[in-house]
């Protein structure tokens, strides 16, 4: 049984998932486990593989669509948050907030996390999935990663290896390659310089985006040359709701939850705006959010 394993982790049961989830989705999980490090973290993966127990890597919880009612186990890497800086070289485990990181670095004088300031992701699935804002990426300042394979072996990666394209990346094509530590190489920059940069970004996101209620950010990745948000809004979809869910009346790339949205009225909310895209203007939008089942 899951629990004689688990017993010397940090683990909860029966989660309910809602504030694990930047869209407030009411699913829930039957075991949230906590490894302590990369050796708990394989030795947990084994016994579930072994068990045929499903399982996912929850990060920040945000830019994802929790697509069902239930998960089995949930894993959390919170606790693997190690955080080294050496010159211009910053190492941080993968359970490390990418806020928090790209505010430290601006302490330290050390350019190319301030698109991530306002990101409420962890620095490991932001490294998977390319996080970016304002024309900048993950994939400009990863040095390399330390992965733990689909067979349990810990390896490093480099960013050539990762394969960044927009939002995108080699892990997260490979699921079954897990992020637990990423390297950064930076430039130095003036911490004040850092921080107006940082704080015009913060006003423009208060400025545009719909903060006051929840959401996963940006749904769909912009087409080449043009911006996926303009695209909805002029096709009125503005205010366009299905359910509890809405195209954001602020910004018409996101969709907000009102207040008791499920993951289907997501969804299909999702799949209209798609196909009333390609009716008008004969164009695939491609969906940014990852959908988990």
């Amino acid at each position: 049984m899951i629990e004689n394993f688990i017993k010397n982790y940090e683990y909860y049961k029966n989660v309910n998932l809602k504030k694990y989830n930047t869209y407030r989705l009411d699913v829930k999980c039957g075991y949230l486990i906590y490894p302590g490090n990369t050796k708990e973290l394989i030795d947990l993966l084994k016994y579930l593989k072994e068990n045929n127990i499903n399982y996912f890597i929850l990060g920040g919880g945000s830019n994802i669509i929790l697509a069902k009612p239930y998960f089995d186990v949930v894993i959390k890497l919170d606790k693997l948050n190690n955080i080294e800086i050496k010159d211009n070289i910053v190492t941080a485990e993968a359970g490390v907030s990418l806020i928090y990181l790209a505010n430290l670095c601006m302490n330290n004088n050390l350019n190319g996390l301030a698109f991530a300031g306002g990101i409420p992701g962890m620095v490991g699935a932001s490294t998977a999935m390319n996080a970016g804002a304002y024309k900048e990426d993950m994939a400009s300042i990863v040095k390399e990663v330390k992965v733990v394979t689909p067979e349990l072996e810990v390896i490093r990666l480099t960013n050539k290896d990762l394969n960044y394209s927009y939002r995108n990346s080699f892990l997260k094509e490979h699921k079954d390659y897990i992020c637990t530590e990423v390297t950064l190489e930076m430039s130095y920059l003036d911490k004040d310089k850092i921080k107006e940069t940082m704080t015009s970004r913060k006003k423009r996101r208060i400025d545009t985006q719909p903060l006051d209620k929840p959401s996963a950010g940006s749904v769909f990745r912009n087409p080449e040359g043009l911006s996926a948000g303009k695209l909805i809004e002029d096709a009125g979809l503005k205010g366009y709701k299905i359910g509890g869910a809405e195209i954001s009346t602020k910004h018409a790339n996101f969709i907000v939850n009102t207040g008791d949205a499920t993951y289907e009225d997501i969804l299909e909310l999702i799949d209209y705006t798609k196909k009333k895209i390609k009716e008008i203007y004969n164009i695939d939008l491609i969906l940014e959010q990852e959908i988990i089942r």
